[in-house]
């Protein structure tokens, strides 16, 4: 099975350092539903692994972070798209939680929920601890340029062998080929 796992905000939508807690506020990126559809459309499953800490911290609930997630479901159905499992850890970096980026717990239930080894799989992310999570796993780093990507690359310490691209299509592109 041909697997890919994507961040979320800062890769699939615009991010926000004040959280993206209405539906309102959850824009896709240009070309990022249509690379998703692709992925799909080429033979891949497509998990997402996000953070959303702001569940903890009160800023919203899991009733707008479903209906966030409706949103992007139905707008990747109308391009023929689908994502086809999301995880998501909606703890604080102070619950230190086994699923919280960096920590592998979300890439670990991926791997078990599609009963495949993650080796060499796909991780897609804007932040260093979105590839931490799935290197520390053998997965293959890709980070996008996109949401705090350019922060990223300037700070580095990337996992070795990260492969950098300008946005999700870019790394798509290199993925299906």
């Amino acid at each position: 099975m041909k697997l890919v796992v994507l961040d979320r905000d800062g890769v699939i939508n615009l991010d926000s350092v004040h959280f993206i807690k209405s539906t309102n506020e959850w824009i896709p990126i240009s070309g990022s539903l249509e690379a998703i559809a692709l992925l799909n459309q080429s033979g891949y499953r497509v998990a997402i692994a996000t953070n959303q800490s702001g569940i903890s911290r009160g800023l919203f609930d899991m009733v707008m972070l479903n209906a966030i997630h409706d949103k992007m479901h139905r707008a990747l159905g109308q391009l023929g798209g689908r994502i086809d499992a999301m995880f998501y850890c909606p703890h604080s970096a102070e619950d230190n939680c086994a699923c919280r980026k960096p920590k592998p717990g979300m890439m670990e239930e991926i791997g078990k929920r599609f009963g495949v080894d993650l080796t060499g799989v796909p991780i897609v992310g804007d932040s260093l601890r979105d590839l931490q999570a799935g290197a520390v796993l053998g997965m293959q780093p890709i980070l996008v340029r996109t949401g705090k990507g350019e922060e990223t690359i300037a700070a580095g310490g990337l996992p070795e062998g990260t492969l950098i691209f300008a946005n999700l299509a870019e790394a798509v592109q290199h993925i299906i080929s």
